[in-house]
């Protein structure tokens, strides 16, 4: 298993384990005394590692390279899936997947950004970085759950909206900005949930919701840790304190009332362990779906239109005595 630098000695400390096993096995040795104690040690390990990470760490682990991805999840916990493509106006953008989907015997429209697993993958998924056509095709899809009474899942994982001339001179600012105006008004519930990196107005784009959800390893940001460092104090290498001050983790998010839920993951992230963390979301994904049934679309969204309004205190400046 590919590791973060803080992770090594908990790594370390797993393969001996493993080698022991082996020896075990093929010596038929009995080490089973010494192997416990090395168990309750990593078990330590991990609570004292994990349990007090620093927000660049979260980052770190928000983007593992085997944390599950936007398609792991419809794979695992959804069926069904029948995926539609195109914004009818230029081209189909792989870097956000988008369709027909079943969650818990509701059906449902679903979304998110998908990254690759590899190199190749990734120039296709163009990183999960969206172009316009990603963020307007998303809003075809979202005109389509309104037309058929359908609520919308949204899965969040970009860095970014991609950034290029093409982009830009497709009108990526203004399909993220038309997006959120809609997406406002959409006469259906929409459950959004940030997987792993949720950075600047790529994963707004898609991020207006009901209810917004976050892993507890993930991050919602204006901007990415780098993006940032180098714009104040014009070096990357200073992302780890960028990270701290923007304030990005799921607890932050939930202090100044940004998300509604912290969704756990297993000790470790993601990764750690696949199946208990698709378990898990669709837990709160159906959780959070019943929920919003028992409302009046007219509830919903006036209740959308509040919780955004409400997101940041505004201070006015002391008026000349």
């Amino acid at each position: 298993m590919n590791g973060l630098d803080f992770e090594k000695p908990i790594l370390e400390l797993e393969k001996k384990i493993d080698e022991l096993r082996s020896f075990t096995s093929d010596k038929k040795i009995n080490l089973a005394s010494e192997i416990n104690r090395l168990e309750d040690k990593l078990t330590r390990l991990k609570k004292d590692t994990y349990r007090d990470l620093n927000p660049w760490q979260r980052v770190q682990i928000a983007r593992h390279p085997q944390r599950l991805y936007t398609a792991d999840y419809i794979n695992t916990i959804m069926k069904d899936f029948v995926e539609l493509h195109g914004d009818r106006l230029f081209a189909d953008d792989k870097a956000l997947i988008a369709g027909l989907a079943t969650l818990d015997d509701r059906k449902v429209i679903v979304m998110g950004h998908q990254k690759g697993r590899e190199t190749k993958e990734n120039i296709i998924r163009n990183f999960g970085c969206a172009h316009p056509e990603g963020y307007r095709k998303a809003l075809r899809l979202m005109y389509m759950a309104e037309k058929f009474g359908l609520p919308i899942v949204v899965l969040i994982d970009t860095p970014g909206a991609y950034p290029g001339v093409g982009a830009e001179e497709r009108g990526q600012a203004q399909a993220i900005a038309y997006n959120l105006m809609q997406m406002v008004g959409i006469k259906v519930p929409i459950v959004v949930t940030v997987i792993g990196e949720g950075g600047s107005g790529g994963a707004l784009g898609v991020g207006i919701g009901d209810r917004v959800l976050v892993l507890e390893n993930s991050y919602y940001s204006v901007i990415s840790p780098e993006g940032c460092a180098a714009i104040l104090w014009k070096s990357s290498t200073k992302a780890a304190l960028a990270a701290e001050a923007l304030k990005l983790t799921a607890e932050d998010l939930l202090k100044f009332k940004i998300i509604d839920e912290i969704v756990p993951e297993p000790l470790g992230g993601v990764h750690r362990d696949p199946q208990k963390m698709c378990q898990t979301l669709k837990e709160a994904l159906v959780r959070n779906l019943n929920s919003l049934s028992d409302l009046s679309i007219d509830q919903i969204l006036e209740k959308r239109y509040n919780k955004f309004r409400k997101i940041g205190d505004i201070t006015e400046p002391a008026k000349d005595a």
